[in-house]
């Protein structure tokens, strides 16, 4: 594996900087060699890989229509690596950004670092040495337990871990293969939501790396505005590297129940059923184990491999109607583009959810989160692509007033909109924990 030492392609200003501190700091420096930077350990810069398979690797996720290439990644072995990386770009003039992959589950460049460095968060799996999940079961009562998990872990790790114990986290996403840190910068969302609230608020307690490099434990009594900064903040303001999250007795089995007229059935076959009833009781249900019932939601693997189009957006519940009317009907149906996908709608209570947390939702008590997500070809991309954004058209155009869950907004002003009422605290974290705007450039808020 190639390492640091063959970087090509540097940017003089990266250059530059390097050299001044080579000057200041005494470090014997090549022009070829700029991570020789990272002083204050040997470790960071013999971690850092830039062979063409890692970087082609770190340039792309989940949706595959977004690829920007870093300067290197990082494989660290430590939680320090990475505090110290952060402290080194801070010491720069002209700072270099950092991304924090997982899963690479996003679908538009969220986890990528054009011209700078991506962590490979999986790469602590080693330093966890097989401890990334730990379960502490409180005997006296079942819902006082909780696990301390790595930000690097996948969900069905956390699963079966727990399962072990009789217990489960009580919030899931519909896809376990998720990192833990990367839902929790979300939201994590799923069909339990609506009972226990998204994955953001069934966490007591995180270590943070902040964009200064500092690792803070925090929760709602300790560092508050940093705990509650970093759900669902979209990784602007640290990189989780453990989340305590709470746990419930599990259950041994769960009961599908499956109403054969549901919403996007009820689109494809409308016209099909024009005069005809049904009977509104008439449904399929399955008794299945609790993990089968948890995985039930996926392909057996995953969406097709190709471009994802996908749109996700909170609804406010007064006009889930108007979304049926106007996308469902008059854009989705109307415009009858084929691709493999689905729909989805999940009814939210907002008394589950923390106002304090950076996440923005609509205002009602009940709302929903519609998801459109497809898989599509390089040539249809483009048509998809323009059909999401008919639908945001739509919303803005009636008033809707949706929020984007996973958002790929394009400008400052639309970020703004976005986050509402809480863009100024939304910014004041931001300069409290990373000024420099050096993390989660792929996000593009700051950056």
């Amino acid at each position: 594996m190639a390492r640091f030492s063959i970087l090509q392609n540097v940017s003089l200003i990266l250059l530059i900087n390097l050299v001044i501190i080579m000057l200041t700091n005494a470090i014997i420096i090549t022009t070829h060699h700029p991570c020789s930077a990272f002083h204050a350990s040997t470790e960071i810069s013999n971690n850092l890989v830039c062979d063409n398979f890692t970087l082609t690797l770190a340039s792309t996720d989940f949706g595959l229509t977004i690829h920007e290439k870093p300067l290197a990644v990082l494989e660290p072995t430590s939680i320090t690596e990475i505090s110290e990386l952060i402290k080194v770009s801070n010491s720069l003039s002209t700072p270099f950004t950092i991304a924090a992959r997982g899963q690479a589950h996003s679908v538009h460049g969220q986890a990528m670092a054009r011209e700078g460095i991506v962590v490979n968060m999986t790469h602590l799996n080693g330093y966890r040495h097989g401890k990334g999940v730990v379960i502490f079961r409180d005997e006296k009562d079942l819902w006082n337990s909780y696990a301390d998990v790595g930000g690097e872990q996948v969900w069905s790790d956390v699963l079966n871990a727990a399962l072990e114990y009789g217990l489960t986290p009580l919030s899931w996403t519909d896809n376990l293969f998720t990192s833990v840190g990367g839902t929790l910068v979300n939201a994590g969302v799923g069909g339990q939501t609506f009972k226990f609230g998204p994955q953001i608020a069934n966490v007591y307690e995180l270590d943070v790396i902040t964009g200064k490099g500092d690792l803070k434990t925090c929760s709602a009594e300790k560092n508050s505005k940093l705990f509650y900064g970093v759900l669902g903040g979209l990784g602007q303001f640290g990189i989780i590297t453990r989340a305590r999250i709470a746990l419930g007795p599990a259950y041994t089995k769960a009961s599908i129940i499956f109403h054969y007229i549901i919403l996007f059935a009820y689109i494809v076959v409308e016209r099909l059923v024009t005069g005809l009833k049904y009977v509104p009781t008439f449904k399929y249900e399955k008794d299945v184990l609790y993990q089968n019932f948890l995985h039930s939601s996926e392909n057996p693997g995953g969406f097709p491999e190709g471009p994802q189009s996908w749109l996700d957006i909170f609804v406010p519940g007064s006009r889930i109607s108007d979304i049926n009317e106007g996308v469902f009907k008059n854009i989705i149906f109307k415009q009858n583009l084929t691709a493999n996908g689905i729909i989805l709608a999940f009814p939210m209570n907002r008394t589950k959810w923390n106002d304090k947390m950076s996440v923005a939702i609509p205002d009602e008590q009940v709302f929903y989160l519609v998801s459109v997500l497809q898989t599509v070809t390089y040539d249809t991309l483009k048509t998809f692509d323009d059909q999401k954004n008919q639908i945001l058209e739509f919303c803005k155009d009636s008033g809707i007033g949706i929020k984007q869950y996973l958002p790929r907004n394009k400008t400052h002003e639309e970020w703004i909109q976005h986050f509402g009422p809480k863009w100024q605290n939304f910014k004041d974290t931001k300069n409290k924990f990373d000024p420099k705007r050096i993390l989660a450039p792929g996000q593009g808020i700051f950056n």
